[in-house]
């Protein structure tokens, strides 16, 4: 997907990344599960707080890497599997996922989901932006349901909140329709 410029590759942070950071939503150390090309780690990075973003693509974490480097930011970035979090022998504070959820199917969402767990501290808050089913057509990633973030993370979280809102793509003919759901870490 990196050899061109993904639709969720805006240039920039997610409107919603950056409104969650401007009212204080972040707590360092913070992990950015599958960052892409970082956007939204330097976004944290250039707050002042100590941020990792992880993704799969090697190409993407050498963008993000470049980025950081150009812009004089801290962040740290590393090719890592976001099924395997534990692997990295850390735990974060916070958690971000903008875009990575709705990427999985049925078998593999309680593998994210315990991945997830073996990386957040217990109390810490997972905010995940994922597309939503209140999306019209077809085109684009899996639609989620509120339900399915609830049922995904009923064992061992507090899913606080979810609220409709827009994931922004590089494509002036779709802004997609988008869950942001706020969800706690509740057991050890």
């Amino acid at each position: 997907m990196y050899t061109g410029v993904p639709p969720w590759d805006i240039g920039r942070a997610q409107p919603e990344v950056v409104r969650i950071a401007a009212a204080g939503g972040f707590a360092e150390p913070v992990i950015d599960v599958g960052c892409g090309t970082g956007e939204n780690a330097l976004e944290l990075a250039s707050r002042g707080l100590e941020v990792l973003g992880i993704d799969a693509s090697p190409r993407a974490i050498g963008a993000a890497e470049a980025k950081a480097s150009e812009r004089g930011l801290p962040a740290e970035f590393l090719v890592a599997d976001a099924l395997d979090l534990g692997s990295l022998g850390r735990r974060f504070r916070t958690a971000l996922d903008c875009g990575v959820f709705h990427v999985f199917d049925d078998p593999e969402r309680p593998v994210y989901v315990a991945s997830l767990a073996s990386a957040l501290e217990r109390g810490g808050v997972l905010h995940l932006l994922c597309f939503s089913d209140r999306q019209p057509g077809s085109f684009g990633p899996r639609r989620v349901t509120q339900q399915e973030l609830k049922h995904s993370f009923a064992d061992g979280w507090d899913v606080s909140e979810i609220v409709a809102t827009t994931f922004v793509t590089n494509l002036p003919e779709l802004q997609a329709q988008a869950w942001l759901a706020t969800i706690v870490r509740a057991d050890g």
